[in-house]
């Protein structure tokens, strides 16, 4: 079984630099990249793999998308950044477009998701107060297990993750913790008043891509309008095409009280988030309480416009359903002794993997590596599986032979 691969030098010397004078908080692959396009990105030793991965879904467009990169490189010959300090001439146009898109009054633009996670939740609390007349300082967001929203302090607070919240305290109060896809759970915390808001993610990615069952997000709305919640809704993995709708909770029609975007909302281009709310919730916040130094800043403006046109102008909704579904049954056709599991929806997909070896899917994933495919364990035995959405039929039945090929590996 393959367990540790040899780099080239060249390799190394890149890998040794960032050990050297890094941060040790992430485990990647021993792989170093240099260039993108399309589904494809290439190492320093010009070798090329498909992305499986995609930026965590930020780059559902492809690589490095002409559209995208001419808008990035027009809009930085003229003006990057104003602060909020001034107005600047791409801040409405693209607040119009993206409130249009998604059918909002208004948006507060942000770079990170968490910064967006963090802002929903401050919007949450002001309306709980301000609006629904909850005691001050006694408002409850009501969030999952298993949940990964980001790694703010605030935020980690509701992690039931050890990883994230390990000598990491103390936490915020004010959180109430239920299990995902449990509606009778959700119902029971709502017989606290003072709950503003319930958090949610439509499909749980960092915990291995747990779809929940069918009309739990129609049983969320209903609950949400019956006690006066809100209903946030982070989307910033599962929105944006990734599981072949625009948003995964387009799947039941549902429409969040207020829809947290990020990630592919750039194209994977720059750091661009966005909380999307309508107004009795949005203008509870006045000028002076929120807000960040680059958040709508005219690059991220144009760069975001160019990457909302190219989801729906080259079909990539319809193209991450057909694929997805394509991807999920040649997989499972490959009837693999080492497959627990296949789950997913559109080209958000994970495979769980049944193996004595603790490791396999780390393993796996190292084999993968060799034969052309990268892509990275999550909670030790899941493998996500989420290439750009502009994947072609051919190409992935090219990948689902690089993964029966991989899966030899594990005998």
């Amino acid at each position: 079984m393959l367990s540790t691969t040899i780099q080239s030098a060249n390799t190394q010397q890149y890998i040794d630099l960032e050990e050297k004078h890094g941060a040790h908080n992430y485990h990647p692959l021993p792989v170093v990249l240099n260039r993108g396009e399309g589904v494809f990105v290439w190492d320093v030793d010009s070798k090329r793999y498909y992305d499986f991965l995609s930026g965590y879904s930020a780059v559902n467009q492809g690589h490095c998308h002409p559209k995208i990169i001419q808008a990035l490189i027009n809009q930085s010959t003229k003006l990057t950044l104003t602060s909020r300090a001034f107005h600047s001439d791409l801040l409405g146009e693209y607040e119009k477009t993206v409130t249009a898109y998604f059918g909002y009054d208004k948006v507060l633009p942000m770079n990170t998701g968490v910064e967006a996670v963090e802002t929903a939740l401050k919007l949450a609390r002001k309306w709980g107060y301000e609006v629904k007349g909850i005691t001050e300082n006694s408002a409850v967001i009501v969030v999952c297990e298993s949940n990964f929203h980001g790694r703010t302090t605030g935020v980690i607070t509701f992690s039931s993750d050890p990883s994230a919240k390990n000598n990491f305290g103390p936490f915020t109060p004010g959180y109430t913790t239920i299990p995902y896809n449990n509606l009778a759970a959700l119902e029971k915390s709502f017989q606290d008043k003072n709950v503003a808001a319930f958090l949610f993610e439509p499909i749980q990615g960092e915990a291995g891509v747990m779809v929940p069952d069918e009309g739990y997000l129609t049983g969320i709305k209903n609950l949400c309008t019956e006690y006066n919640v809100l209903m946030i809704a982070d989307e910033i993995q599962t929105g944006l095409a990734r599981t072949g709708k625009m948003l995964a909770c387009d799947y039941e029609n549902v429409r969040p009280d207020i829809l947290i975007l990020g990630k592919a909302l750039s194209g994977g281009v720059l750091p661009v988030s966005a909380v999307l709310c309508d107004d009795e919730i949005m203008m509870t916040i006045k000028p002076g309480e929120h807000g960040s130094t680059y958040g709508g800043n005219p690059l991220a403006c144009a760069v975001a416009i160019a990457a909302l046109q190219v989801l729906k102008e080259e079909n990539m909704v319809e193209n991450a359903a057909a694929m997805g579904e394509l991807l999920r049954s040649e997989i499972k056709k490959l009837n693999s002794p080492f497959i627990e599991l296949v789950r997913g929806k559109g080209l958000l997909n994970a495979i769980v993997i049944k193996h004595s070896n603790p490791e396999a899917a780390w393993d796996l994933c190292l084999t993968l590596k060799e034969n052309g495919l990268l892509a990275k364990p999550t909670h030790g035995d899941k493998i996500r599986f989420a290439p750009p959405l502009s994947i072609t039929k051919e190409q992935v039945m090219e990948c689902v032979g690089i993964i029966d090929k991989s899966l030899q590996s594990l005998g």
